[in-house]
């Protein structure tokens, strides 16, 4: 019954997102960027509301920037406080040493670069790297602003420039692409409880 009941649910917090505009893309950057990674779910969500032209598009983009940067202080300052004993505690000792070792040589870089580029691409390691290693506060809000502010202002503009196309898209192929953002959510939870067990188990 729970495994009906989830995507259902899935896709009435989706609506529920869609019909609250910009509010909705900081909620979801919050989440995103502290709670559970959804891939690719803040990304859909900006291009869809910036395509139905309810609102100037650099509104919803800087929504959106609004959010990630709320969520990824949040992580940022769990880690500070924790230290690398956190970080090592969320990732695995290689992968921790790995992400520090790139922090380490590329400082700001480290932070705006991840920040900018599309999903896949693994940020939250980014965001405890930063903390854990007690970089500047300042540099980091910094670094995220700039890298999350151009990836979002990007999508923005697309779904603004190419509207018609993008809901036209949405409205045929709603259901498997909500199929896909549920898959990646439920994937991000199950990979956040499997560390949360570690962490419990440490």
């Amino acid at each position: 019954m729970l495994l009906h009941l989830h995507p259902l649910l899935a896709m009435s917090v989706w609506r529920h997102l869609r019909r609250m505009g910009g509010p909705g893309l900081v909620l979801l950057g919050i989440a995103d960027n502290s709670v559970i990674p959804l891939t690719g779910s803040m990304d859909v969500l900006t291009i869809w509301l910036a395509a139905r032209h309810r609102e100037p598009w650099p509104y919803y983009a800087l929504m959106a920037t609004l959010g990630a940067v709320i969520g990824g202080y949040i992580t940022y300052s769990l880690a500070r406080k924790g230290g690398k004993e956190t970080m090592e505690r969320k990732l695995s000792k290689r992968r921790a040493k790995k992400v520090s070792k790139a922090f380490e040589r590329w400082g700001f870089g480290a932070v705006a670069i991840p920040a900018l580029l599309p999903p896949p691409f693994p940020f939250v390691p980014f965001l405890l790297a930063a903390g854990a290693m007690q970089y500047s506060r300042n540099k980091f809000l910094g670094a995220l602003t700039l890298g999350r502010g151009i990836r979002y202002t990007v999508a923005a503009g697309l779904g603004f420039h190419y509207g018609a196309h993008i809901l036209r898209f949405f409205s045929r192929y709603y259901k498997p692409a909500m199929g896909i953002l549920i898959g990646l959510a439920v994937i991000g939870a199950v990979m956040s409880f499997i560390q949360y067990l570690r962490m419990r188990k440490t």
